[in-house]
């Protein structure tokens, strides 16, 4: 059966169609009809009023939410949990992020996530392992004691993993995985991205010519910009590489976020939440590696005041930056088509025929009115 939806306008990944109608069937999405053309026989538009329709949001970096981390106890149930949690958010679909842990516990999350993806676990689109590939002196909230270079037990383990899995996103540091090894994932199938790294320019070049393709949570644990070191930001602001960012007004100042979306261009900066267990609840806190991590003011962090992740969703994201005078089509882009792009998913971030039914329904100021998966409001 045809079911049609309706706003004032309507994000399809690339462009703003004002009045036109989304059509879904079997939970994908069978057309969109501009105004004024008629509908199958039979239908019957469901207008949802003000705001616009847009792609379900893809977000990349999700470490947790509904009270729990991906961790020790991780299993494919847990990561069923987080995706159910993130999408009532408008994430429709995420990758489990793990932050530096032991190899134990990588290769548990791991094989957690191809049995995820096995079940079909809905909003499961992969898994994003940051760590334990990092410099210690950019560790952030990452334990330091965990941070290590590259072995060639761990590449092998992270190439089998990119092949079986929807996708992976590494997040590394050049100061601790060589150039061959970059490429090797490259050619496996990863998405490598620079982060947590105290690299120069030429460091992160010579990364990025090996295969690394993003940067991770732009301007946060890594190398600064400087007149005669431009470092990893540098680096990433000049490179046709992707950049994800947390437009949260904390982790990056409006001056630093107006200067991304400058120097980028519009189809290489991206929205991350960096979404940590308190995601989803009204909890004041939670336990990361046995410290505590406090929730205050919009801020998450370790008692000496170090961030650990971020509270915010992306439709706040969103906001923020059309507050700070983004276009909403490039703001929208960055939370749909650019990511779900980065990792390969084809069908996701977009609203075409063939895409998935995915998408939500917004305020013209960002606020998440309505969420729909496969074709079907989650309450």
């Amino acid at each position: 059966m045809i079911r049609a939806f309706r706003a004032g306008k309507l994000f399809d990944g690339n462009r703003l169609r004002p009045g036109a109608a989304l059509l879904v069937e079997d939970g994908q999405v069978a057309a969109v009809a501009p105004p004024g053309e008629a509908l199958p026989a039979g239908v019957a538009v469901e207008d949802l009023g003000a705001g616009l329709l847009a792609p379900g949001l893809i977000d990349l970096q999700v470490n947790g939410g509904g009270g729990e981390m991906l961790g020790a106890a991780t299993d494919a149930a847990q990561i069923a949990r987080i995706c159910a949690v993130h999408a009532r958010l408008g994430a429709t679909g995420i990758l489990p992020t793990l932050i530096t842990d032991t190899p134990e516990v990588t290769a548990r999350v791991v094989a957690a996530g191809i049995a995820a993806a096995r079940a079909s676990v809905p909003g499961f689109l992969g898994l994003h392992l940051e760590g334990p590939h990092l410099d210690p002196r950019r560790a952030g909230a990452h334990d330091p004691a965990l941070i290590r270079p590259m072995t060639e037990a761990d590449l092998a383990a992270l190439e089998a993993a990119a092949r079986a899995l929807p996708a992976l996103l590494v997040t590394l540091a050049p100061e601790a995985a060589t150039a061959d090894q970059i490429a090797r994932l490259a050619l496996a199938g990863a998405v490598v991205s620079l982060g947590h790294s105290d690299c120069g320019p030429h460091a992160a070049e010579a990364a990025f010519a090996a295969g690394a393709r993003a940067v991770t949570h732009l301007f946060n644990a890594m190398s600064q910009l400087q007149g005669r070191a431009p470092g990893l930001v540098g680096a990433a602001l000049a490179a046709p590489v992707h950049a994800g960012i947390i437009a949260d007004g904390v982790h990056v100042a409006d001056a630093a976020l107006r200067t991304a979306l400058a120097a980028k261009a519009p189809d290489r900066l991206f929205l991350v939440s960096d979404a940590m267990a308190v995601a989803g609840t009204d909890l004041a806190g939670f336990d990361l590696g046995g410290r505590r991590i406090e929730r205050v003011g919009g801020r998450l962090t370790l008692a000496d005041g170090t961030l650990a992740g971020a509270d915010i969703t992306l439709p706040l994201a969103l906001a923020h930056l059309v507050r700070l005078g983004c276009p909403p089509v490039r703001a929208l882009a960055m939370a749909t088509r650019i990511p779900a792009g980065l990792i390969g998913a084809s069908d996701h971030g977009v609203l075409g025929p063939g895409s998935r039914a995915d998408f939500v329904h917004l305020s013209d100021d960002m606020d998440l009115r309505a969420v729909w998966r496969a074709g079907t409001r989650l309450a």
